[in-house]
């Protein structure tokens, strides 16, 4: 049986940029795309001969705005993933999009075609939010690509949405999850807003205008609940499914299966080394007409490296973690983390079931402390073992999660 990979290909396309994104993208020209849909073309054939012993069972379209390329040019590469790759019958492909980017007609022909999951950028019911995002659609566009969806066959639909928006109340958001709910989807992605340096919104940090800490809290126990009640449980932190509707390919990134990733910032982990293509369009262009280097960074991972990412993405989910997976992973005792969560089990931030722990709810808001404590174990306990450790930086500073 051919090992599982996940494949993720990128779309830096949009056609302007949000106001709190900090992704890699640019604007969209119709001479650019097909340049890249070309280039792309050519890195699955080039994939065909390292990953013939390999079975794709995920293919996600991120980006950017993957929609904007359109039905004909999708459909191309779809075709290339099929005539070069071993691509599973049963295979999840999901496509991003924004409201209002794809006809009635193009979701069709892309049905057809295998896509059968849609992640559909919604972000909020509210039209003015949605404006002052700089987003190009309306609650009303929304509902009609989810209408158009079903419609065109489409029975897997996930809704991103963003809480903690500026001057967002709490009901205001009640009223949006409400409004999304409404549209049935089977999956629902739940973002606190997170400001990055850099991007439009940042001129609100630190401002009155963003909802507090406690207020964005009160949104995300809100959320989970809410969500709960109509069948959508939460699997991650952020995100909320039907049973037989969680993402297969993001699973992959939070368990650590191999996925690669193309075109450029795509990230990807396989064989045991983490690897990223160059975070430029022109440059990603010139070195598939060149065979120039693609690679911005690599890194092979070492037991104990692996075993943080065990611990900080596992934490992330709600199927969490166990001892008899860290051993595998890092063969050492688990007792001083499990000492850690065993305590926070009484506070109420934890919870066991079947060997396995996660964060509840409440854990979840302070899962970076929480996280930053039992990479601090994990320390403890490689030093008292003695095991090797290539880091120099303290583990503490590897916490990069966000609600």
């Amino acid at each position: 049986m051919k090992k599982r990979l996940g494949l993720y290909i990128h779309v830096p396309f949009c056609v302007s940029k949000c106001a709190y994104c900090d992704f890699y993208s640019l604007p969209a020209t119709d001479s650019l795309m097909s340049r890249y849909v070309r280039a792309l073309a050519q890195q699955i054939k080039e994939w065909r001969g390292p990953l013939r012993d390999r079975a794709v069972d995920t293919v996600y379209f991120g980006g950017g705005t993957p929609s904007l390329l359109g039905a004909k040019q999708l459909v191309s590469l779809l075709d290339a993933l099929k005539d070069h790759l071993n691509i599973l019958l049963d295979a999840e492909i999901t496509l991003e999009l924004n409201p209002s980017t794809m006809t009635r007609e193009d979701l069709r022909i892309l049905r057809r075609e295998g896509v059968n999951r849609l992640s559909i950028g919604a972000q909020s019911a509210d039209d003015g939010l949605l404006e002052s995002l700089g987003r190009t659609h309306t609650f009303a566009d929304t509902i009609q690509t989810v209408d158009n969806a079903r419609e065109t066959g489409f029975d897997n639909i996930s809704l991103d949405l963003i809480y903690g928006l500026p001057s967002q109340s709490g009901a205001e958001w009640a009223t949006t999850l409400s409004k999304m709910i409404a549209l049935k989807p089977e999956h629902l992605s739940c973002y606190g807003l997170r400001i990055e340096e850099g991007t439009p919104l940042y001129f609100y940090k630190d401002m009155p205008e963003i909802p507090s800490e406690d207020a964005q809290a009160d949104m995300y126990l809100y959320t989970v609940s809410a969500l709960h009640e109509v069948g959508l449980r939460q699997y991650e932190i952020s995100n909320f499914a039907r049973p037989s509707c969680i993402s297969r390919h993001n699973t992959k990134y939070w368990n650590l299966s191999d996925y690669i990733g193309l075109g450029p910032s795509a990230h990807s982990f396989m064989g045991g080394k983490r690897y990223s293509y160059v975070r430029d369009l022109s440059a990603y262009l010139h070195a598939m007409d060149t065979n120039a280097p693609l690679i911005d960074s690599e890194e092979v991972i070492a037991p104990s490296d692996k075993a943080v990412d065990y611990l900080m993405l596992g934490l992330r989910t709600t199927h969490g973690i166990s001892g008899a997976e860290y051993f595998q992973i890092y063969p050492a005792d688990f007792t001083v983390i499990e000492t850690l969560l065993i305590q926070w089990e009484q506070q109420g931030w934890t919870r066991r079931l079947d060997g396995r722990w996660s964060f509840t709810p409440t854990g979840f808001l302070i899962s970076n402390r929480l996280i930053r404590e039992i990479l601090d174990a994990h320390t403890e306990q490689r030093l008292t073992v003695g095991m090797p450790w290539k880091r120099e930086e303290p583990l503490s500073s590897l916490v990069q999660m966000e609600l």
